[in-house]
């Protein structure tokens, strides 16, 4: 790491990412290194391992490679915005963790079909597991 930047193993290590994946997000204009060395790799920030952060907790919600474009941009606007811009920004930012959270809401009832399936094989095993072998279930 050199002056707070440090190179894209490094990031990627920090944030749980593939070098590969940062590479994508970086084709799509997600996140953009903050400099690059006199050799030409790439170097990042903290703020860049935030958006990162950003764009990871986004991806198990199914939010679409644009949305999370949309998101980074409010999130960068609302930095320095005022007035009317801020609240529209706010209201933008509102939407988001209403998806978010129904989102989040989806996911949580399907794992608990997924557990409520896992339990019900675990039973099954236990029944079988009592039965004496080529015997019918009960």
């Amino acid at each position: 790491m050199t002056a707070g930047r440090m190179q894209i193993g490094e990031a990627a290590e920090r944030v749980g990412l593939s070098i590969r994946t940062i590479r994508h997000y970086e084709e799509a204009g997600l996140v953009v290194p903050s400099a690059r060395s006199e050799g030409g790799f790439r170097l990042y920030t903290e703020p860049d391992l935030d958006r990162l952060r950003v764009i990871k907790r986004m991806k198990p919600l199914g939010f679409t490679l644009e949305e999370m474009r949309e998101l980074l941009v409010v999130l960068d606007e609302l930095a320095t915005a005022q007035g009317e811009q801020r609240a529209g920004l706010l209201d933008r930012l509102a939407m988001f963790h209403t998806a978010a959270r129904t989102r989040v809401e989806a996911l949580r009832a399907q794992l608990d079909m997924a557990e409520g399936f896992a339990h019900q094989i675990d039973e099954l095993m236990d029944q079988h597991n009592q039965q004496p072998p080529g015997a019918l279930p009960r």
